[in-house]
């Protein structure tokens, strides 16, 4: 049966701490990886271009804001202005001669300063207060991002980025970009598998849960909340770059808006905070299930010959797709991450229902 443990014997700590202690869920891992890398030969380039790319790309910053908002317990409502950064810093230092890879890294350096001084100014205040500091920062980014020449070239301006280059051979084919975001993807995931393991990660966690208690343990709760803020924000502007290189092909001030932030906080608490299947769960759901359910509703009405007005046709798809984000957190208020976990856990102990008294 799924997730069975036969055969699992806690003989020393190495194994017990492993990623993927059961056998079904190493399998399932490696069956994911290889369908992921055979992805621009079993599907058609218009699901490779349209839904795998951006949903992969969206992933990693969503994983970048559960550090800052799951982990460390922490509002962030200017994570569109942080991708945004990183993206215009990568642009220009592609646009003036840096090496592709370094323009990447720069970009994402350029985003974590500025968010170690964002956390700076935002950190001594908490909750609701830290969430306006946030979307104050997030408003001040987007004035200065469309009036500052320099940088986006002013309000109305569409900046063309560079081919995405790797040791200098210039990737032109969707499948070598697809590689690319897919490694970036990879690389941000297990990072965040490996870091609730490590004393950082539970530094993260105790700051969430008490930060007075765990000063008290001499974790010092303002410095893992700036490491906290500046990783989240690497990431971010990092995928911020990937986002526009091999996907946008182009950015505009109007693609990291005050609306992305949301959208992106959305994501981070349908999939779960602090869960990392939750947040490819929560893109998913976020990102790609609107276009879905507007494809459906068109396809219904077609079939039973409905008389629908287009007008009504264009926001019932909206209705249905609200209700049923409002019906996934009333069944699991802890989002689609935690639903996995209670199947995996009654997987768990099946068909032995007792033994999770």
């Amino acid at each position: 049966m799924l997730y069975r443990q036969a055969g699992i014997f806690h003989t020393h700590y190495a194994s017990d701490r492993g990623l993927f202690p059961i056998p079904f869920e190493r399998k399932a891992i490696i069956a994911i990886l290889l369908i992921a890398l055979a992805a621009p030969w079993l599907f058609s380039s218009l699901v490779l271009t349209s839904y795998l790319k951006p949903w992969l790309i969206w992933t990693a910053a969503v994983l970048g804001l559960n550090l800052i908002l799951g982990w460390t317990g922490q509002f962030h409502f200017g994570y569109a202005a942080i991708m945004g950064i990183g993206a215009y810093a990568s642009v220009h230092a592609t646009r003036n001669g840096v090496p592709w890879e370094f323009a990447i890294f720069l970009g994402g350096i350029t985003a974590a300063v500025v968010g170690v001084v964002f956390a700076f100014a935002a950190l001594r205040v908490k909750g609701l207060y830290l969430a306006l500091s946030t979307l104050a920062m997030q408003f001040v980014m987007d004035w200065v991002i469309s009036h500052v020449p320099a940088i986006s070239g002013g309000v109305s301006a569409t900046l063309q980025s560079p081919p995405m280059k790797l040791l200098g051979q210039a990737v032109t084919s969707e499948a070598g970009i697809y590689y690319v975001v897919l490694a970036w993807v990879i690389f941000v995931t297990v990072f965040m598998l490996n870091l609730r393991r490590t004393a950082l990660g539970r530094a993260l966690v105790a700051v969430r849960e008490k930060d007075f208690a765990a000063a008290v343990i001499g974790v010092q709760s303002f410095y893992f909340k700036l490491v906290a803020f500046a990783t989240s924000a690497f990431i971010g502007g990092v995928s911020g770059a990937m986002l526009i290189f091999g996907f946008y092909k182009a950015v505009t001030p109007e693609q990291f808006a005050v609306n992305v932030s949301i959208e992106l906080l959305a994501m981070v608490i349908v999939g779960g905070l602090g869960s990392i299947i939750g947040s490819f769960f929560g893109t998913a759901f976020i990102l790609l299930l609107p276009g879905q359910m507007n494809t459906f509703i068109a396809w219904i009405a077609k079939v039973f010959g409905l008389d629908i007005g287009v007008e009504t046709l264009a926001h019932i798809p909206h209705m249905v797709y609200g209700a049923t984000i409002i019906a996934v957190l009333l069944i699991e208020p802890m989002g689609l991450g935690k639903m996995y976990g209670n199947v995996r856990n009654y997987l768990l102990v099946w068909p032995f229902g007792y033994a999770r008294k």
